[in-house]
């Protein structure tokens, strides 16, 4: 009942019927994971909840975090796991899990806490974390995010000789992260093809513009090459957020 009361004033509603019955049932139904999942099964990493995404009409993924108990969304801790029923297994929780944008997926993956530091380095004139938590159905959502991991930034670093990213100028910074988003389609790894050209939503007034390039990968999920003819594989696929859907990739490209 608490995390009720919580969730209905940070949406600065005063009761649930404020919700619309269609939005009420999808928050809802982001609360259960098909098949009986115990505590013990759980891992770090992915799964899928039954409510549907805005940007793709698939099941939106669900971020589940055992470091320290067990999380969900960043924003939802277990207090009681394992109640056994009869038609499957409740673990109670201390947060309402509401719809995930993409940069609720960076902000509680720890894989990608380098890119959150990226997003929110400089007082960009338009806030990336604010953009990218533009909700389903408005512009210019949705958003396919290629989401570099942490060791992607420190080999970044490496390579240009900087100590942190503050060692890269604002701009600058923000043609690479800008260059790592593409707006206004959701685009899942099955749809993917060899040789398609994705343009980023990185400036395109900037020599080279602002394309990348899907290849697929001789053993793994794929490869992007940036106008540089540097690669990235993708490591991980299908991240579905309300908003968009996150691919993490290994390297920061370069425009």
């Amino acid at each position: 009942n608490d995390a009720f009361d919580s969730f209905l004033t940070s949406i600065n509603a005063t009761s649930l019927e404020d919700i619309p019955v269609d939005v009420l049932t999808n928050v809802l139904l982001n609360h259960v994971i098909i098949g009986e999942v115990q505590s013990s099964s759980l891992t770090n990493g992915y799964s899928s909840t039954q409510a549907v995404s805005g940007a793709s009409g698939t099941n939106m993924s669900i971020y589940i975090n055992t470091d320290n108990g067990v999380t969900f969304n960043g924003v939802s801790s277990v207090t009681t796991a394992d109640v056994v029923a009869s038609n499957g297994i409740v673990h109670i929780v201390d947060g309402v899990i509401g719809l995930p944008s993409v940069v609720t997926f960076a902000l509680a993956d720890p894989n990608f806490s380098s890119l959150v530091q990226a997003l929110t380095a400089y007082d960009y004139p338009q806030s990336f974390v604010g953009l990218l938590s533009i909700p389903a159905g408005s512009a210019p959502s949705p958003f396919t995010v290629f989401a570099p991991v942490n060791s992607a930034f420190e080999s970044l670093l490496e390579e240009l000789a900087a100590s942190s990213l503050y060692d890269i100028d604002e701009q600058t910074l923000g043609a690479v992260l800008s260059y790592h988003v593409v707006v206004g389609i959701n685009q899942f790894s099955m749809s993917l093809s060899d040789g398609m050209v994705f343009t980023t939503a990185l400036d395109q007034s900037i020599p080279g513009g602002g394309n990348l390039t899907y290849n697929d990968g001789d053993t793994g999920p794929g490869v992007l090459t940036d106008n540089n003819e540097r690669t990235s594989n993708m490591i991980l696929l299908d991240v579905q957020a309300d908003n968009g859907i996150i691919h993490a990739i290994d390297t920061v490209v370069l425009p």
